[in-house]
């Protein structure tokens, strides 16, 4: 096994190593040195595109087609995008592997599940009439320079917000980066142009000549952290200094004769200059090393290092991380590198193992946990498996310590090592994977079609694969060529028992594909009707939908499908859809009184129902105000019953006549008095007329609407009484009999206060007791009265109680009542 160090070079006091990934990755025919190429982050998917400013050989009319090739980075064809929407000038990915297409007229496409599928809109702000010169993206979002170099910045691609940036100088501008808002003071992006012989910082605020000598740069970059830029200067200098250009850190002078390809830095520490097949990694205080390659290179930058891409060959240049230098590093006496050596000796059965141990006791806990996280940087599995038995060799003698960490990097390098096999073509390193989570890592295995293998992690990991599952069965109603029964029976059939499965997202694929009744036979095996409604009335299946809501029992889902299929459906289409739904109608019913009052009638009139039509048009006539509109109203709903024999519609259909009546009589009234009357009831208006003085008008109206005996007696005596007409009240009480008896005479005019005038009704209750005559004697305040009812139905006791509600004058009076039954004894 070749040594750990052999692909270490020293970079000034630090080692960088260059991991071979993959090999024969491109076809030689591929010309990468005429593409543009772009890579997702942390190991992601490649794209081509073919750069169509630079000649290319003929290769046929089929190569000569415009795409855009998707490429895992050990070289696998996962997706091929034809292109013919125009010139491409910005080719970018986000931190959840979309690729963002940005077009010379200001049109962004984000294409998701590295699949054809995408999302469009447009950058504007002058983008179609300046045009678009270049790009440049970070994980988030992305600015775009126009040929007026104004900047349109786009924060957040997943909302897409077009912003222009303040506007900077006209001048030609040499080279441009930016630092992206997560590493700027004011959290918004910042914009560095060079421009001239210096360097400006734009933002949404102002456009800031930073004053740099020794321009113009040709070149910038920024680095992962946000904290440091390199400019690459005319003359063949690099310059790095912090971003906000207040310290000079290094510089270092290429001697290249031309300027380099790219400029990409490696990790924070270290920047790379790449010429055709040539690569400068200069770092800290000017130290330098150089690569070379047998063809083109691209510079592809990660979190903590960059892919090297050439057609032959993947390799991985970063930074030895600290925990593998302490390990390997030549000569190192690290506690973690004597572990290691202790055991290879132990695998020699070499006593010198146990004197290793015995040296580095003290700090063995240290060395186990470098040893544990040397393997997690590790890309070679036999060294991986070399420091996984250091420190389980470590942990094992150790009397106390906590496996979690070693459990942990187990199960992540059993990880990272399934997705970096050349068939997955994902070469995460542990940073990345740490940053990046196992649950997005499982999304970009499910994007690749790789199902088994994300099953395989999920259940590892203890996740839910719902998501996976629902992710093949769509594919699989997509691509499939089978029957529709088929192709559900095998969906249903895989996804038996399954938890968590959502057959509607199936379900809109395959609607999505055209297949209609495969969607519909997929949705009657979602167990959620607020799953199963929203597609169904996309797909026209109205009745299904209504069906599917009424089963359910949820109103507010059954009121969000009457109101779409109401929007789209004309109504005799929309009445008919009620029809045997009597939950449907009445929940319609109930909406429509307070907000609807046309579809109501509509309803009424549609299912025959003229009463309740009616009574709508009496109710709208309540709330008129102009009498004739009133009288209109209930025309309408007199002649919509005409043709009724129910005895009850008959009915209502008097009272409405009556009403118009009543209408015209309160008209009258209205200007012949000049009072109001309209809107009181028929009872109402009798009585203030009574009230008023009008006491004939009142009778007549009584009379023409043939008003109840009783009920005219009961409102021309309430009417009296509140006029305080005693004198009428007295001729009243001459009459010999009262429809509603004296006794409510008695109570009414009592009530208002005149006691005698209330007796004289007293004698004229002949229906009543003697007792409670007496009561109402004693109320009028005749307590002699009283005691003269008592004594005809020789009521003694009475009499004795009637002595304490008497006056000083009439205690005598009632005494001798008492004392004449008490003689006769």
């Amino acid at each position: 096994m070749s040594n750990p160090t052999a692909n270490w070079e020293k970079v000034g006091d630090r080692f960088y190593r260059k991991v071979k990934l993959y090999d024969a990755i491109f076809d030689q025919e591929l010309e990468l040195e005429n593409h543009i190429i772009a890579g997702a982050p942390y190991g992601g998917a490649v794209a081509l595109y073919r750069d169509e400013a630079k000649l290319h050989s003929y290769r046929g009319t089929q190569t000569a087609k415009s795409s855009i090739d998707v490429y895992s980075c050990s070289g696998k064809l996962i997706r091929r995008i034809n292109w013919d929407k125009g010139p491409i000038r910005g080719l970018g990915w986000s931190e959840d592997e979309r690729l963002l297409v940005v077009t010379e007229d200001g049109t962004v496409r984000s294409y998701y599940h590295l699949q054809g599928d995408f999302t469009q809109f447009s950058l504007g702000h002058g983008a179609e009439e300046h045009k678009v010169k270049a790009c440049r993206f970070w994980p988030t979002g992305f600015v775009a320079i126009l040929s007026n170099n104004h900047l349109v910045a786009v924060t957040y691609h997943g909302d897409p917000r077009p912003k222009l940036l303040a506007v900077p100088p006209e001048d030609e501008v040499h080279s441009w980066a930016v630092i992206p808002p997560a590493h700027t003071l004011s959290r918004s992006v910042e914009v560095l142009l060079a421009i001239g012989q210096t360097i400006y910082v734009v933002d949404p605020s102002e456009a800031e000549d930073r004053v740099l000598p020794n321009g113009p740069f040709t070149h910038i970059s920024v680095s992962p952290n946000g904290l440091y830029v390199t400019l690459y200067t005319e003359d063949g200098m690099v310059w790095v200094i912090t971003s906000d250009f207040q310290q000079k850190i290094g510089e270092y002078e290429s001697k290249a004769k031309t300027p380099p390809k790219d400029l990409q830095w490696c990790g924070n520490d270290a920047v790379l200059l790449v010429w055709e097949d040539e690569v400068h990694l200069i770092g800290p205080n000017g130290a330098s090393l150089r690569y070379y390659f047998d063809g083109w290179v691209h510079l592809l930058p990660d979190v903590d290092g960059v892919r090297l891409i050439t057609n032959e060959v993947c390799e991985f240049l970063q930074k030895v991380p600290d925990c593998t230098d302490d390990v390997f590093r030549l000569g190192s006496t690290s506690p973690a590198s004597v572990l290691l050596d202790a055991v290879d000796q132990l695998e020699k059965q070499s006593p010198k193992a146990d004197e290793n141990i015995r040296l580095i006791r003290s700090n063995l806990p240290d060395a186990v946990g470098t040893c544990v996280q040397a393997a997690g940087q590790e890309f070679d599995v036999h060294w991986q498996k070399q420091l996984f038995k250091a420190a389980s060799f470590g942990k094992s003698i150790l009397d106390l310590y906590s496996s979690d960490d070693f459990v942990d990097m187990c199960e992540a390098i059993r990880i990272l090592n399934a997705v970096r096999d050349y068939k997955i073509g994902l070469p995460i390193s542990y940073d990345q994977y740490r940053r990046l989570g196992s649950e997005r890592l499982i999304k970009r295995l499910i994007n690749r079609h790789e199902y088994l293998l994300a099953i395989r992690l999920s259940e590892f990991l203890r996740l839910p694969a719902n998501k996976i599952h629902v992710h093949w069965a769509s594919q699989k109603v997509r691509n499939s060529a089978a029957d529709e029964e088929t192709i559900c029976d095998t969906v249903v059939r895989k996804l038996d028992g399954k938890p968590g499965i959502s057959f509607e997202v199936i379900a809109r694929a395959a609607y999505d594909e055209g297949r209609s009744h495969l969607a519909t036979q997929l949705l009657n095996h979602e167990t959620r009707a607020g799953k199963q409604v929203p597609l169904l009335l996309a797909m026209e299946e109205d009745e299904i939908a209504l069906d599917k809501a009424l089963e359910s029992g949820d109103t507010d889902l059954v009121f969000f499908v009457l109101l779409q299929v109401k929007k789209k459906l004309p109504l005799a289409s929309f009445f008919r859809l009620l029809t045997n739904r009597p939950v449907a109608t009445a929940l319609v019913e109930s909406s429509a009184k307070d907000q609807d009052k046309e579809l109501l009638k509509d309803l009424y009139y549609q299912d025959d129902r003229r009463l309740d039509g009616a009574n709508l048009l009496f109710s709208e006539a309540l709330n008129q105000t102009a009498p004739q509109t009133k009288v209109d109203k209930l025309k309408l709903a007199v002649k919509l019953l005409g043709d009724s024999k129910d005895p009850t519609s008959l009915l209502y259909s008097r009272a409405y006549g009556e009403a118009q009546a009543l209408i015209r009589v309160q008209a009258s009234l209205d200007h012949d008095f000049d009072a109001h009357y309209s809107g009181l009831s028929l009872n109402e208006t009798i009585l203030r007329l009574i009230k008023t003085g009008y006491g004939k008008r009142a009778a007549k109206i009584q009379s023409d609407f043939k008003v109840p005996e009783k009920t005219w007696w009961w409102l021309r005596l309430r009417g009296l009484v509140a006029k305080r007409d005693w004198g009428e009240i007295e001729e009243v009480s001459k009459q010999r009999r009262s429809p509603i008896g004296w006794e409510s005479f008695f109570n009414e005019v009592l009530g208002a206060g005149n006691q005698k005038l209330a007796g004289l009704f007293v004698p004229k209750c002949t229906g009543l007791s003697a007792q409670e005559r007496s009561e109402m004697w004693v109320k009028c305040g005749m307590v002699v009265k009283a005691g003269e009812e008592l004594a005809r139905v020789k009521d003694v006791s009475g009499l004795e109680d009637l002595k304490g509600k008497a006056k000083a004058s009439e205690v005598a009076e009632i005494e001798r009542m008492i004392g004449g039954f008490r003689s006769k004894r």
